[in-house]
């Protein structure tokens, strides 16, 4: 089994990109209904061995433009929108047809950059995506173009993936491209060009074979350059990354077969990443004070709930980082699910009366998952 093949097959939260060319028949401008149907089965059995999936889907465009009948190559970005909007449905409409046969829900999810940029969008989102993986459905993610302009969206969803993989701790990053891998020298033009199969590190060498060599490849607005980059954003949150040829049938059968790939190797697993850019990355915008109990708990890897705390300083909001101090000092970084003004409300009470203090719930005050203890390594 070569390093993707067991890559693939022991990951535990894998992020499938598919891009818009394997989605959508060129010729007829409709879903390529059985390259989805093949796709659907490899999920399925990933699914059926207790993997879960999250894919993120190009297409709707590119479906939107044959209903809307907009022929030009060059589209306008309100022209983009609109066929963004028309194309949509016909996407998901496509992706449940697909996963029908397994009854396999699957769920529309559209994010812009801030959802995976900003702290307190970032944790609404991923809480989202989190229930949905619980509730054993498959996410179908794709930038909402409908609303995004220039200045803030991604414009290819490589980058997107990665940035969904780090948001919900993804073990593997599967970007589905024209192209079996990354190669030494464009393999259309040399053939002396040799195919990477595994990649421990992202170097200067590494970046600049996929700017020059491969600059052309890939679907969509994508190529290989934003292969390497979402890689790289991947990587440094602890997931490895698969490029493959996508228009295989069973794609991700093949990668488990042994099929050509690179694989890009992650520096560590997605918790120690996680936990090393909480600790390190974000400026503390306030602290919570906990009492003895409170303290021997955390460290024992549970979550901090309202009742242990005692004292709360700070006017930091909702995804803030907050130190979390103790009677000997400080026990580590979390980010607070309560901005501090609901905090100051709920401090010392049950969890159970969380709800009739506020009128809502977010759950304890920091979750586990989001609290780097000081002196601990972190793994998962």
């Amino acid at each position: 089994m070569n390093g993707a093949a067991a890559g693939l097959t022991h990951a535990r939260r894998v992020v499938i990109k598919v891009g818009s060319a394997l989605v959508v028949d060129a010729a007829t401008g409709l879903p390529s209904r059985d390259w989805l149907a093949a796709f659907a089965a490899d999920a399925a059995r990933l699914r059926a061995r207790g993997q879960r999936l999250l894919v993120v889907s190009s297409g709707a465009v590119a479906l939107g433009r044959r209903r809307l009948g907009l022929k030009r190559k060059a589209l306008s970005l309100p022209e983009k929108q609109a066929a963004a909007a028309a194309g949509q449905s016909l996407l998901m409409r496509a992706w449940e047809e697909a996963f029908e046969p397994y009854d396999q829900a699957v769920a529309q999810v559209l994010l812009t950059r801030d959802d995976t940029e900003i702290r307190r969008r970032w944790l609404n989102a991923r809480a989202t995506v989190e229930t949905l993986l619980d509730l054993n459905v498959v996410p179908v993610v794709n930038e909402n173009d409908t609303v995004v302009t220039e200045e803030i969206r991604y414009g290819d969803n490589d980058r997107l993936a990665a940035r969904v993989a780090q948001m919900i701790g993804a073990d593997v990053l599967v970007l589905l491209s024209d192209i079996d891998g990354l190669y030494t020298a464009d393999p259309r033009s040399d053939p002396a060009a040799t195919r990477l199969d595994r990649i421990a590190d992202i170097t200067p060498e590494i970046a600049e074979m996929a700017g020059g060599a491969n600059a052309a490849t890939g679907v969509g607005t994508g190529g290989m350059a934003t292969k390497i980059t979402a890689a790289r954003i991947a990587r440094a949150a602890g997931c490895a990354t698969i490029i493959t040829l996508g228009s295989r049938p069973h794609p991700l059968r093949a990668i488990e077969d042994g099929a050509p790939s690179t694989i890009i190797e992650a520096a560590v697993s997605p918790a120690a990443a996680y936990k090393s850019w909480i600790a390190g990355s974000l400026a503390p915008a306030g602290a919570l004070t906990v009492d003895a109990g409170a303290a021997t708990a955390l460290r024992a890897g549970k979550s901090l709930l309202p009742a242990g705390v005692t004292a709360i300083e700070g006017g930091f909001g909702k995804g803030d980082a907050v130190l979390v101090l103790g009677p000997a000092g400080e026990i580590g970084r979390g980010l607070s699910r309560y901005d501090a003004a609901d905090a100051r409300k709920i401090a010392g009470l049950r969890s159970d009366a969380i709800e009739a203090a506020l009128g809502f719930t977010n759950g304890p005050l920091i979750h586990a998952d989001d609290l780097a203890l000081v002196g601990l390594a972190e793994s998962r």
